[in-house]
């Protein structure tokens, strides 16, 4: 890679970065402000489902009451940080050069369910006209479409410029993730109408630590705005043979 590449690679790799940390920083910081107008009763990150905080309610679901005062918010957090993640996914290029198209794929996942849950919301109401179909569906895309970005990033480390302990971390909380989905499908299909006391935790436990994650990998990529030409010719050398 010459230094001309690498040059033009800098600019692209400062605003994949940003835009890494920007949008799990819009869902985190929606679900913060969100929750934290819930006064009545508290908002409980334990408890209640993330989905809670964009139903304005009131309405019940799952023996969970909601009434979301500031619903847009969390909606709207829900709208942009897919979006935004897969801007930054779309601006970052390999070390080669080239664009990454096994991270396409899961960002793009990523992106149409946060737009699925912002304009399905999941009351009580949705369940019952069927649009709630719809928000599970974007739930569903959101955990599968994140965790597995998570997975993709951390074992292509080396293409994107990533070290080795960002790279296991990355697959670590892919891994914590698609666990934790499998256990919240599990309680909510045996569950019924009964309240699941935990149930809000183990749903963040299948958001939460990839949010986490792609904000850490898109620090990461910011700071290392350019990579250095002989593990840049290694993979193009390993590519072609």
């Amino acid at each position: 890679m010459t230094e001309k590449t690498d040059a033009h690679l800098s600019p692209q790799r400062r605003t994949a970065g940003a835009l890494l940390i920007a949008g799990p920083a819009i869902f985190l910081l929606g679900e913060f402000i969100a929750a934290a107008a819930w006064t009545d009763p508290a908002y409980s990150y334990t408890h209640h489902f993330i989905s809670n905080l964009g139903v304005h309610g009131p309405s019940t679901l799952f023996g969970q009451y909601m009434y979301s005062p500031l619903a847009w918010v969390m909606n709207t957090g829900f709208l942009l940080f897919g979006i935004t993640i897969l801007a930054g996914v779309a601006t970052l290029r390999d070390l080669s050069g080239g664009r990454r198209w096994a991270t396409l794929v899961p960002a793009t996942l990523l992106a149409v369910g946060g737009v699925l849950l912002a304009l399905f919301p999941g009351s009580g109401e949705a369940l019952e006209n069927g649009t709630g179909e719809f928000h599970s569906m974007g739930a569903f895309a959101g955990f599968i479409g994140g965790n597995t970005l998570a997975l993709v990033l951390g074992s292509r480390r080396r293409r994107i410029g990533l070290s080795p302990r960002m790279g296991a971390a990355l697959i670590a909380v892919g891994v914590i993730g698609l666990l934790s989905m499998t256990l919240y499908l599990a309680m909510i299909f045996t569950a019924g109408d009964t309240p699941i006391g935990v149930i809000g935790l183990i749903e963040r436990g299948a958001v939460h630590p990839f949010l986490i994650g792609l904000i850490c990998a898109g620090a990461s990529i910011w700071q290392r705005q350019t990579v250095n030409a002989p593990t840049a010719r290694s993979i193009t050398a390993g590519q072609a043979a």
